[in-house]
């Protein structure tokens, strides 16, 4: 099991796999208010590093889940070296249809919304996972500015400019599963750099070590493509967050 092996190659180096920064992290985790030996889950934890922090940071315990044998592998290492793997297990697996034995305070799934067919399957998923009134974590894209034409939404790596929502009806979206939405932290520009800039150096470093292998022509094909489609597209369209969601209140219940 395991994820397709050009994202091994060119996140290899990435502790955090999405747009966000350490700090963008640490203001969500101080946002969310956790509290020590609070449970925390992550449905596609990747390299570990929210997790890793939030426990070295608040003191919260935590269990992720992962695809990738590489990133499980990297998460395992950093919570070593944080001293933290007392308080958090990472797990190699797949993530769909993950359930917590134990309830957890919060139940998070920070880009990786396909393991339940999209962000209104994954919110059901967390919820199984989830205590009352506990808060679930949904790391989304959406669009800074509709693209223009659909060419524009694929050179954003989209199928279609129906893919993602403007950022109001995205929050719109949550409060027509019933959810309130409690808070949100955003990626910028530079999130968004941090996030594709670091690959191309890992592309070329990889490429060089390893010029026969299988996929060095469609590593080096994105190499010399993905910086400009990233100047031209990802970053002037693409928004991306994480949205903290409480299920709302029935009638009688405020």
């Amino acid at each position: 099991m395991d994820i397709p092996r050009i994202f091994n190659i060119t996140e290899s180096a990435h502790r955090i796999h999405n747009p966000f920064t350490p700090e963008k992290f640490a203001t969500l985790g101080a946002a969310l208010r956790l509290e020590p030996e609070g449970r925390v889950l992550d449905l596609g934890s990747g390299s570990g590093e929210m997790l890793c922090t939030w426990a070295r940071d608040h003191g919260i315990v935590g269990t992720g889940i992962d695809m990738s044998q590489l990133f499980s592998e990297q998460a395992k290492r950093r919570a070593e070296e944080l001293g933290v793997a007392d308080r958090i297990e990472f797990i190699h697996g797949d993530a769909t249809g993950y359930v917590s034995d134990e309830k957890v305070d919060v139940a998070a799934c920070v880009g990786a919304t396909w393991i339940a067919g999209g962000v209104a399957g994954t919110i059901e998923l967390l919820a199984r996972s989830l205590r009352a009134g506990g808060i679930i974590l949904i790391g989304e894209p959406y669009w800074r500015q509709l693209p223009p034409t659909e060419d524009v939404a694929k050179g954003c790596l989209a199928n279609a400019i129906s893919d993602f929502l403007v950022l109001p009806e995205l929050i719109a979206s949550f409060g027509r599963l019933g959810y309130d939405v409690v808070e949100m932290v955003l990626a910028n520009q530079d999130g968004w750099d941090r996030y594709e800039a670091a690959k191309w150096l890992t592309m070329r470093r990889w490429l060089e070590a390893n010029p026969a292998d299988e996929l060095a022509q469609e590593v080096q094909s994105k190499l010399a493509s993905e910086p400009e489609r990233h100047a031209a597209y990802t970053r002037e369209y693409l928004g991306w967050g994480v949205f903290a969601l409480i299920s709302r209140l029935s009638p009688g219940q405020a």
